[in-house]
C-alpha cells in the first residue's frame, strides 16, 4: 500500500516512515518546507512539498488531492493538528480523489481538539480536572484576574484552529502568580486564540496514556515515564522509559476516548502527584513526538494503524517490553538550554538545577535508543540538527 506521511519534520514522521517501509509499504513524505528529516530517510520512496496550511488550508488540501489523483489508494497520515484539521474537514473531497483515511467523525475530532470541551467531558465522567474558566474578552480577563486563586496556567482553547481559511497556532501555555502576570499572559495568548483557557496550576509530573482506538474500543496501548522534558515545565519528553500503564490513568483515558468514539491514535495527558488521583489535562488526537519509543518497545502504532486502514479492524494487541529507554538528542540539548535560561515568567513549580542537569545530559546511559539516529539511516538525525540550528538563527 502507498502511504503519504505529512509533517515530515516531526520525529513521529521519521518513526512512521521507518516502520511502514520495513513492513513493505511504499512511503512518501510530505512537508511545506523544501526538505524534511523524514524525507531524508533511506526508507522514503519520494517527497511532496505542499502549501503550508497555516498560509492557506485550501491550497494545502489541493496539493494533497493532486498527489492522491496520481497515486490512488494512498493512505494519508497527518502527524500534527495543523494538517489533521484541513484533512478531516475536506475528507469527502480526498476520499473521492482516491485517498484512504483513518479518522474519527468530524464532530468527535473537533471535541477532542477543544481543551475546554474535553475538560468538561472528563469532569462529567468523574475524573479529576483543574478548576477551569474560559475567557472570551479583556473584560472577562480583568474580572477573573481579581477573583481567581493563584498560581494559574493560561493556554489557548485549542492548540491549532482554522481561522479565515488558515490554520492558526495557539502557542505555548503561560503562567501567572499575580494579576500583572495574568494580564500579560492573557494578552500574549489572546493575540493568537479566540478564547483563552485559565486553569489552576497542578503540581506533579506529566504523564500520559497512548492508544490506538477502533470507534471507541482499544486495540493497542502504551505508557512511558518521563525522565527529562524538552521544557522542564512539563512538555515534550526528551528522555523517557517504557512502563506499564497506571491503572487509574488507563481507566480514565479509555473512558474519555470511548465517550469521544475515538477512531485512530491518541494520547491522553495527565498530571500526577504521589498518592493523589491523576488530574486530566488534555487529549492529543494524533501521533505523538515520543512515538519512536513505543516502536522500539514493541507497539508499532504506525503499522497497526495502517493495517486497520487496510483491513477495517485488527485484534487487540497485548504487552510490550518495559524498561526500554529512548532519547531525543536535540530535545535533550534544548532541555539543557531551557534549564540554564531559568523558569518562564510566573512559573510556580519546581525547576531542575543547572549543575545536576548538565551532569545528567552529558552522562551516557548504555542501552539507550535514539528517536532519530540509527547507523543504518543517519540522515534524519543530521537533518534534525540543521532544522534546530535554522530555527535558532531565525529566532535571533
Amino acid at each position: 500500500m502507498n502511504v503519504l506521511i505529512l509533517d515530515g519534520n516531526q520525529n513521529q514522521s521519521v518513526a512512521s516512515v521507518r516502520s511502514l517501509a520495513r513492513a513493505g509499504h511504499t512511503v512518501f513524505v510530505g512537508e511545506s518546507a523544501s526538505w524534511s528529516k523524514a524525507g531524508w530517510s533511506r526508507c522514503s520512496s519520494g517527497t511532496l512539498r505542499y502549501t503550508d496550511p497555516k498560509s492557506s488550508a485550501r491550497e494545502f488540501v489541493s496539493c494533497i488531492v493532486d498527489f492522491i489523483r496520481q497515486h490512488p489508494g494512498t493512505l494519508i497520515l497527518p502527524m500534527t493538528e495543523a494538517t489533521t484539521l484541513p484533512i478531516a474537514s475536506h475528507r469527502d473531497e480526498l476520499l473521492q480523489a482516491g485517498a484512504k483515511l483513518l479518522l474519527p467523525e468530524q464532530q468527535d475530532l473537533l471535541r477532542a481538539f477543544d481543551k475546554d470541551e474535553t475538560t468538561r467531558l472528563a469532569s462529567s465522567l468523574g475524573i479529576r480536572v483543574p478548576q477551569t474558566a474560559l475567557i472570551h474578552d479583556s473584560e472577562e480577563a480583568i474580572a477573573l484576574s481579581e477573583s481567581l486563586k493563584y498560581p494559574l496556567v493560561l493556554k489557548p482553547k485549542a492548540s491549532e484552529a482554522t481561522v479565515a481559511g488558515k490554520i492558526q497556532t495557539g502557542g505555548r501555555p503561560r503562567y501567572a502568580r499575580n494579576r500583572e502576570e495574568f494580564q500579560r499572559a492573557y494578552r500574549n495568548i489572546a493575540a493568537r486564540s479566540a478564547a483563552v483557557l485559565v486553569q489552576e496550576f497542578v503540581p506533579g509530573e506529566g504523564t500520559g496514556y497512548f492508544a490506538l482506538m477502533h470507534h471507541g474500543e482499544p486495540r493497542a496501548e502504551f505508557a512511558h515515564r518521563r525522565i527529562r522534558d524538552v521544557y522542564p515545565t512539563g512538555s515534550g519528553s526528551a528522555v523517557r522509559v517504557s512502563v506499564a500503564p497506571d491503572p487509574e490513568i488507563r481507566n480514565a483515558s479509555l473512558a474519555i476516548l470511548a465517550r469521544l468514539r475515538w477512531h485512530g491514535v491518541a494520547m491522553v495527558e495527565f498530571r500526577k502527584e504521589q498518592d493523589m488521583p491523576p488530574v486530566f489535562l488534555e487529549v492529543n488526537g494524533r501521533f505523538w513526538h515520543s512515538l519512536p519509543l513505543a516502536c522500539y518497545a514493541g507497539v508499532d502504532f504506525p503499522l497497526l494503524l495502517a493495517t486497520m486502514a487496510e483491513k477495517g479492524d485488527i485484534p487487540p494487541q497485548t504487552g510490550y517490553t518495559q524498561g526500554v529507554r529512548c532519547r531525543w538528542m536535540l530535545g535533550d540539548f534544548r532541555h539543557l538550554v531551557e534549564v540554564f535560561k531559568g523558569p518562564p515568567v510566573g512559573y510556580p513549580g519546581a525547576y531542575p538545577g543547572k549543575f545536576r542537569t548538565l551532569i545528567d545530559v552529558l552522562t551516557p546511559v548504555p542501552g539507550t535508543y535514539h528517536d532519530l539516529f540509527q547507523w543504518s539511516d543517519p540522515l534524519p538525525e543530521f537533518g534534525d540538527w540543521i532544522q534546530g540550528f535554522s530555527k535558532l538563527v531565525r529566532g535571533a
